[in-house]
């Protein structure tokens, strides 16, 4: 059976699929078909039920819940991971309102926490996550939401921090922050997610108690970043959670989207979201 599967580029991404792909564990008979894209656009690939298992941020998972279930390893979780709301200079909150603000995308995980902390900033432009220091930069932008590696460049280019969005949320519900899982398709049979399930578990497990191992598909796909930011940017989306939610993971989770749904920001959850 072949399965196509949708992550990011990113480090902490590579790093927890290399094993699944390239048959350095057991993978139960399925082949898996990568399909390397930025997440707002496998976002757009799920909603468009394009991808068998796809990385979701779980803002988008939120709307898509008929569709997909999440498997329990791979997801990004974590303390102090959250989003940065950054700019050329300090603003003051009444400023951050109406100011220009450039997003890695509607769906992803880091609006949504910028919606909640900012209900009235209503001006925002989607672009690629890796665009938006240089439009904050150029003036395109006043303010700039950033995610992933440029958590760890932005303070090199002369920009400052607005907001922790992460704190924001730590602070307001004492839970790590849920930014992106591992989801799969409910049209595949259940013993097939199941498979997939522990397959994904197997994946993250290898990569983490050997770590070295897809250090060549990671710098393949990290272009120019240093490898001091590559591994920090790996340390920081993939710890205990990625190998297991667990309780607290699911807990998270669970809770994000009751606040969402209590704000109406996203339809009310009808089925379980987890494979089980």
């Amino acid at each position: 059976m072949k399965l196509t599967l949708g992550f990011s580029p990113c480090p902490n991404d590579t790093f927890i699929f290399d094993a699944m792909i390239h048959g350095k564990i057991d993978t139960e008979g399925i082949d898996f078909l990568p399909v390397i894209a930025d997440v707002e656009e496998l976002n757009q690939q799920a909603f468009a039920k394009e991808l068998d298992i796809t990385k979701l941020s779980y803002h988008a998972f939120a709307f898509l819940f008929k569709n997909y279930a999440l498997l329990d390893a791979g997801s990004a979780l974590g303390n102090n991971v959250g989003p940065l709301l950054i700019a050329k200079a300090p603003m003051e909150k009444e400023a951050v309102r109406k100011a220009r603000i450039a997003i890695p995308g509607k769906y992803t995980t880091a609006n949504f926490l910028l919606s909640l902390a900012y209900p009235e900033a209503q001006n925002k432009e989607e672009m690629l996550f890796s665009d938006i220091e240089d439009a904050v930069l150029s003036g395109k932008a006043d303010a700039g939401l950033i995610i992933h590696e440029n958590r760890f460049t932005y303070q090199e280019k002369g920009l400052v921090k607005l907001r922790d969005l992460g704190e924001y949320w730590e602070s307001t519900t004492h839970m790590p922050i849920p930014l992106g899982g591992i989801v799969a398709s409910r049209t595949l049979p259940p013993t097939v997610l199941q498979a997939v399930n522990r397959i994904m578990a197997r994946s993250v497990a290898f990569a983490m108690n050997h770590p070295e191992e897809p250090k060549p598909f990671v710098r393949q796909h990290a272009q120019e970043m240093d490898e001091e930011v590559m591994y920090k940017h790996i340390n920081l989306y993939v710890n205990e959670y990625t190998r297991s939610l667990g309780i607290k993971g699911r807990q998270a989770v669970q809770r994000l989207f009751d606040i969402a749904t209590a704000k109406g920001v996203i339809p009310a959850q009808q089925v379980s979201i987890f494979v089980d």
